[in-house]
């Protein structure tokens, strides 16, 4: 078993097996799915480039949010590694030396947590099939909702699908049959 991930840009390269592999149409990328060292299956590939300028997004939002992202307590040389954080802005090995050097310990763990979850839903996007949205429900309506979804042995997607697909059913058929009766009624009057 591997403990790495392997991706090729190449579109001719050919993987050796469709079950370990997992290709990017979009981006012509194909990666390895493999086992890390503990067992458990890592879905998605590092990317160190674009997961350094999300840490510095992240990290940039958290420090005009008000809050420290630094170490220190004193402000004048926190808003000194600030200002470094911000001119690093484009050299992702600056990016990641700043974060080993000078990140607040208690972002260590919400840092990797974001990244863990843009890097899913990044590579989750490249799929239609895959790709999510979020909507905002009130309670009660989550409530019937869960409920009718567990009841029909659908997930909440497949439910609102159904119910949306039912709803333009009756809609075509409610047209159809104010139709006939509007061709009825012309028979009859004749």
């Amino acid at each position: 078993m591997l403990n790495f991930i392997d991706c090729a840009l190449s579109h001719t390269f050919r993987p050796p097996s469709k079950n370990d592999w997992h290709i990017f149409p979009k981006t012509g990328i194909f990666i390895a799915v493999t086992t890390s060292r503990k067992g458990r299956k890592m879905k998605y590939q590092k990317l160190k480039n674009q997961e350094a300028q999300w840490k510095w997004r992240y990290l940039i939002k958290k420090s005009r949010d008000g809050e420290a992202i630094t170490r220190y307590e004193e402000r004048s040389l926190a808003d000194a590694k600030v200002k470094e954080l911000l001119d690093a802005q484009n050299y992702p090995e600056q990016i990641e030396s700043w974060i080993a050097e000078n990140m607040a310990e208690n972002l260590v763990i919400k840092l990797d947590q974001a990244i863990r979850a843009r890097r899913k839903r990044f590579f989750n996007a490249e799929k239609q099939s895959t790709k999510k949205k979020s909507i905002d429900l009130e309670y009660g309506v989550w409530s019937r909702l869960s409920k009718y979804s567990r009841k029909m042995n659908m997930t909440l997607s497949e439910t609102i699908s159904y119910m949306i697909d039912e709803r333009e059913s009756k809609a075509l058929y409610e047209s159809q049959m104010s139709a006939m009766k509007a061709g009825l009624k012309d028979l009859l009057k004749k």
